[in-house]
């Protein structure tokens, strides 16, 4: 199913083009405008569909050539690839050899407003927002069926995009129409509201989720359906006191319990997420909504390649289902000790990992490695993360034998099981326990008598390890930013960690992005 889907893709990216964005933010040739003046004839499926794309692929042709956004390398401009930075490579859970301009700024958390890599997920941000406007503004009147799920699922998608603009901007301009006037930039808390009636509604405006296909893992593969709302809403409100200054835990235990009932449930074989075939495996049934991957029809240097090659190093750790092995990100020691946390770590392949962890999750390669990172341009200083690879689970071959087909599993059902229990941690209430020991007895790790909120935290890094999310839990938690009391490797740049100003808790606004409005934004705190 998911071929028929993504085999618009490309089209719909080349007609994106020709459209005639320009640019008015420094020297990235990507823009929150359209030029209407511009002849072009509205496709509705291709340009539905690049919306999508804007997670999936960097460009027109692919892998490399006409980007979507200029003056950086194309593959660096993946969507998925530079959240993943932005949420890892700062904290307790990844650290990167390479000496990329931008990529030392981030292992020590010493990026500035003029980083071009935040600059550019900044921009792939408000490009995806603008192609959702775009499209909502040219369905307003097709009453169709088909037209009122696809705009449901441009709202989601749009509302998405502006869940990561507040989580990594804060303060950030509000686009709803394709215009070239000025954008009004409006509080953290305002963008968490119209997320919110997005999604939700406000009594007087309809939510999107009303409109969005029921909830069906056989059915939707590859699209947004409720689940994904509800699964939208659940983190939104579980971060909430971080984005509007007041908890909203009974939401995000409610939001999270609806998609624990929705017929999304745990893949019963951790490591088929992460495998090639995850949209067939069984995985699917788990995976709320991927971000589609394939070796020929969606090639790309981001997305899962970026997660299956700058992990892996080919002479000892090998197969992987692709030619690609770019020996660069690995974990810090505090990763690691979370499923050791009395210390006894062995050095062994993944197998002797997990067998010694008792946790299906220990997906880590030690062999010929140290556990401390000694040095951060050695790759073999840091446990190896081999969570993700290209070979298929029934052992039959990829699609192509360098771009790889594992479907990124951006939202899954896991998650809402880990934010209901922290919800209700937080509460005091029942339910901690079950949530909890669903998610471990699927790990085949022991299971406990009760469970902590320093055990949730420590849960959300064993089950999402690697997967592009830890920032947004180490702020919530009070960890990263501003915390003076947990340390890991190199926080900070030293070797034993030092703290780091509060104000890191959000990215700043891009200097291209004031200087081209001529400094009509605020810049946050700090930058």
């Amino acid at each position: 199913m998911k071929f028929n889907f993504i085999k618009s893709l490309l089209p719909a990216a080349a007609l994106i083009l020709s459209m005639g964005i320009t640019s008015c933010v420094g020297d990235l040739d990507v823009d929150p405008t359209i030029d209407k003046s511009t002849s072009m004839v509205f496709e509705r499926d291709a340009i539905f569909a690049k919306i999508y794309a804007n997670m999936a692929i960097t460009g027109q042709q692919g892998p490399a050539g006409t980007p979507d956004i200029a003056d950086i390398d194309e593959g660096t401009s993946d969507f998925f690839r530079q959240l993943w930075n932005m949420n890892e490579l700062a904290t307790d859970e990844a650290i990167c050899n390479w000496g990329d301009a931008g990529v030392p700024e981030y292992n020590f958390a010493t990026w500035d407003a003029s980083h071009g890599m935040i600059t550019c997920m900044y921009y792939r941000l408000y490009f995806g927002i603008t192609m959702a406007n775009f499209f909502l503004e040219e369905t307003a009147s097709d009453d169709s069926a088909e037209a009122i799920t696809q705009r449901a699922e441009a709202r989601f998608l749009r509302a998405l995009y502006y869940y990561y603009a507040m989580d990594f901007f804060g303060n950030v301009p509000l686009i709803t129409t394709v215009s070239v006037d000025d954008s009004e930039q409006v509080k953290r808390a305002d963008i968490y509201r119209f997320i919110e009636t997005e999604l939700i509604g406000d009594g007087t405006t309809k939510g999107c989720i009303e409109d969005m296909s029921e909830p069906d893992p056989n059915k939707n593969y590859g699209r947004a359906d409720k689940a994904a709302g509800w699964l939208l809403l659940a983190r939104l409100y579980l971060n909430a006191e971080v984005y509007s200054g007041t908890p909203q835990w009974a939401k995000a235990a409610e939001y999270a319990d609806k998609v624990m009932k929705s017929g999304y449930e745990l893949c019963p074989t951790y490591s088929y997420l992460f495998m090639g075939d995850n949209n067939k495996n069984g995985a699917q049934q788990e995976i709320i909504l991927p971000i589609l991957q394939d070796g020929i029809d969606t090639q790309n240097y981001g997305g899962s390649l970026f997660l299956i090659a700058s992990t892996r190093k080919k002479e000892d750790m090998g197969g992987a289902g692709t030619s690609e092995y770019w020996a660069g990100n690995r974990a810090r020691k505090e990763m690691i000790l979370k499923f050791f946390p009395n210390g006894d770590v062995p050095q062994a392949d993944v197998t002797g990992m997990i067998a010694a962890a008792q946790d299906d999750r220990a997906m880590f390669y030690g062999l010929n490695r140290t556990l401390e990172v000694e040095d951060v341009s050695n790759f073999v200083k840091g446990y190896s993360c081999a969570k993700f690879t290209n070979i298929y689970s029934d052992g039959s071959n990829p699609r192509d034998s360098k771009f790889v087909d594992m479907d990124v599993p951006f939202m899954r059902v896991a998650e809402a099981y880990l934010t209901y229990a922290e919800a209700k941690a937080r509460l005091s209430e029942s339910g901690v326990k079950e949530a909890m020991d669903a998610l471990r007895n699927r790990a085949n790790a022991n299971v406990q008598s009760s469970y902590s909120l320093d055990d949730i935290c420590d849960e959300w890094a064993k089950e999402f390890a690697f997967e592009g999310r830890r920032r947004m839990d180490l702020v919530r938690f009070g960890l990263f930013g501003g915390n003076n009391n947990y340390m890991w490797e190199w926080k900070g740049g030293v070797k034993n960690g030092t703290s780091f100003s509060a104000n890191k808790n959000v990215y700043g606004i891009p200097t291209k992005e004031i200087v081209a409005t001529n400094n009509r934004l605020q810049q946050n705190q700090g930058y």
